[in-house]
């Protein structure tokens, strides 16, 4: 006889549900709203005040930078009129210097021409012959280089020239006389005009001879030139 098995039971006891019981939220949608409007109102004061303090911050930064500012243009505007009164103590000077530059610029001009005349009349004795002694002696000048009442067509132009009048017992060597004047720098176109025989008041018989020697530009000094001066 077969013997069925009875099928199995289950065991006695609270069966475990996955998932869990479906829940369901009975609060009404105003209290919903109004719990989501208050976090939105949080926020908002969060926000508010963070935008707040931001806006307190760069009023500050900007007062300090502005204080900055005015500090520096105080110290500017101090320098500024130490710098103007120091400039009134020195008012004068810019006049000055143009006086004197003025008058520099006039002595300058004025003085292009100047000539040692010293030295030029101890060349003229130094290259008298042994036996000639001068009579008298005439200095003209032009101021420039054009020439001065030439005796000689043939001579070149000059700045000024020398007449002189020599006096001798003897013939004296001409020739000679007037290359040594020629060869004194700044002398040139030595020339005799007239040669005369003289008797003085004691029967003494010489000669007088006329002596024109032009001066040329090389006798100035230049002693008062700009490029003179600044060396």
């Amino acid at each position: 006889m077969t013997t069925l098995a009875d099928p199995p039971r289950a065991k006695k006891g609270v069966g475990t549900i996955l998932g869990g019981l479906p829940q369901v939220n009975l609060l009404p949608p105003e209290v919903r709203a109004a719990r989501g409007l208050r976090n939105l109102k949080r926020w908002l004061a969060l926000v508010l005040v963070l935008v707040l303090v931001l806006c307190i911050g760069a009023f500050a930064l900007a007062k300090l930078v502005q204080a900055g500012a005015n500090s520096e243009l105080k110290q500017a505007q101090a320098e500024t009129q130490r710098l103007q009164t120091e400039q009134q103590k020195y008012a004068e000077v810019p006049r000055v210097l143009d006086a004197l530059q003025k008058a520099q610029t006039a002595r300058q001009l004025g003085m292009a021409t100047d000539i040692a005349w010293g030295p030029y009349y101890a060349a003229v004795t130094a290259v008298l012959p042994a036996d000639v002694s001068i009579d008298s002696l005439v200095v003209s000048t032009s101021g420039a280089a054009a020439a001065v009442g030439k005796t000689n067509p043939l001579q070149a132009a000059s700045v000024g020239q020398i007449q002189f009048t020599g006096r001798s017992t003897t013939v004296p060597n001409t020739a000679a006389w007037l290359d040594a004047l020629d060869s004194v720098p700044g002398f040139s176109g030595a020339w005799a005009s007239s040669a005369t025989i003289t008797q003085s008041e004691n029967k003494t018989t010489y000669y007088n001879v006329s002596v024109t020697v032009q001066v040329t530009s090389a006798a100035f000094t230049h002693r008062f030139d700009a490029t003179k001066q600044g060396s």
